[in-house]
């Protein structure tokens, strides 16, 4: 992790190796992670589900960039989230195969698989959006969705502004905070701290924020910005076969995933809706 200090405002940047899929058209990568996450959501086979997940899992661990430990460690979430899913439904669910039944626990074949098939359903969510995040920067994907999604440079413009300005905004709240303790201001306790926050906090933020806001609306006037259609780009995103690369692994995955989980399965299941074989 490098600390990086640039425009007054202090950065720190994971330092990861740029891959192929790094390279990837955004929109693409974009609309793809979209599609993803309906194919997940209407699997309700187990056995087709956990070849998706090995798939995506496959794709992240070699092709993010990204240390294993690193990785290991954004994996901690989503271990509790795959708990927390499946857990609900393991243990309240209903079946006719009991396996355990305490008080108001009841666990039985039914509800496991069910739970297991809702947690990898969470799992396999948090794979695809955590791909994309890795792999791609926010303004290349601006970028793209201008150039090729003919998103109207109004609102692209603004949310890669947003984004710019919220670091922004941490910082001066680290900054607000250590004057006040500076000062001996301390926080009280119990309902008026709240409105003690939003004086101390809230409102000094709000208006820098504001006065930021009107100076980058009076730099971008200043630089002759408008809605026009003939806008030139400092950057030029564009379609490679790296994105058909993209588009061929995701196709053999997911028809693998079906066939090795149709006639191959792990679990003698078939859809964990309505029944267990």
């Amino acid at each position: 992790m490098k600390d990086v200090q640039g425009s007054g405002v202090r950065r720190y940047v994971f330092a990861f190796e740029e891959t192929w899929l790094h390279r990837v058209n955004p929109s693409l990568k974009l609309f793809l992670s979209i599609g993803m996450f309906f194919i997940v959501l209407l699997t309700d086979n187990i056995n087709v589900l956990i070849n998706i997940t090995a798939a995506q899992l496959l794709l992240l661990l070699l092709f993010s960039g990204h240390p294993l430990p690193r990785l290991l460690l954004m994996f901690l979430p989503f271990g509790l989230l795959f708990v927390s899913s499946s857990m609900s439904m393991m243990l309240f669910g209903k079946g006719d195969t009991t396996w355990l039944h305490i008080g108001l626990v009841h666990v039985t074949e039914e509800s496991f698989f069910r739970g297991i098939h809702i947690g990898l359903k969470t799992v396999n969510m948090a794979l695809t959006g955590l791909m994309f995040a890795l792999t791609t920067k926010p303004v290349a994907l601006f970028y793209s969705l201008m150039q090729q999604c003919k998103l109207p440079p109004k609102y692209a413009y603004s949310f890669m502004a947003a984004l710019r300005l919220m670091p922004i905004m941490v910082d001066e709240f680290r900054t607000l905070r250590m004057a006040l303790k500076v000062r001996g201001v301390k926080r009280r306790v119990g309902i008026g701290s709240v409105y003690e926050s939003l004086r101390l906090y809230a409102i000094p933020l709000l208006a820098q924020s504001i006065r930021r806001a009107q100076r980058i609306a009076v730099a971008m006037e200043a630089k002759r910005f408008s809605s026009a259609r003939g806008r030139t780009y400092y950057y030029r995103i564009g379609f490679s076969m790296r994105d058909l690369l993209l588009l061929l692994y995701l196709a053999a995955g997911i028809w693998a995933a079906m066939y090795v989980g149709q006639h191959f399965p792990y679990f003698h299941i078939g859809d964990v809706r309505y029944n267990v074989n």
